[in-house]
C-alpha cells in the first residue's frame, strides 16, 4: 500500500449546519455536494475532504457511531506559513461560530490554536518552522515567509 490519504471524511449531526460552516463561515468552495447526503472539498492536491450525514456514513460503513462525553480522538491539521497566519485563521473560525482557542508558542518552536467545527471536530491551525511543516504549505505560502 502507497504511503498516501486521499480522503478525511467526517460524519456529522446536521449535513446543512456543517456545510453553512465550512462554505459560508470558512470560505471553502465544495467540489461536490449532494443535499441531505455529502459534501466535498478539495483540501489539497490529493485529499478530499468530505462532510456525510452521519445517518447515511453508518449506513455505508455498516456500524453506529461512538459516542460519548470527551474530544474526537484525532485532530485536523491547517499549516501555514507565518504565525501572523495562525491568528488570522482563528479569527475567521471564530467568526464563523467556530469555539477557538488562543493560539501559543509551542516547545518545540511554532505557534498553534485550536478551533472546533460544528460536530466538536479539533483542527489545528499551525506555523511549524521545521522541515515536516515546510513539506505542507503549499510553494507560494513558504515563498511570502516574512
Amino acid at each position: 500500500m502507497e504511503q498516501r490519504l486521499s480522503f478525511v471524511t467526517l460524519a456529522v449531526h446536521d449535513l446543512d449546519r456543517s456545510r453553512a460552516f465550512y462554505v459560508d463561515g470558512l470560505g471553502w468552495e465544495p467540489e461536490l455536494d449532494v443535499p441531505g447526503e455529502v459534501v466535498m472539498f478539495a483540501a489539497g492536491e490529493r485529499l478530499v475532504l468530505a462532510l456525510w450525514d452521519r445517518a447515511a456514513f453508518e449506513a455505508e460503513v455498516g456500524e453506529p457511531v461512538r459516542a460519548g462525553p470527551g474530544v474526537v480522538p484525532m485532530t485536523l491539521s491547517h499549516n501555514v506559513a507565518s504565525p501572523r497566519e495562525v491568528d488570522a485563521v482563528l479569527a475567521t473560525a471564530r467568526a464563523a461560530g467556530a469555539v477557538a482557542g488562543v493560539p501559543v508558542a509551542r516547545d518545540w518552536g511554532g505557534y498553534t490554536g485550536y478551533f472546533a467545527d460544528p460536530d466538536g471536530f479539533r483542527w489545528e491551525v499551525a506555523w511549524n518552522p521545521g522541515p515536516v511543516g515546510r513539506r505542507v504549505v503549499p510553494e507560494t505560502e513558504v515563498d511570502a515567509r516574512p
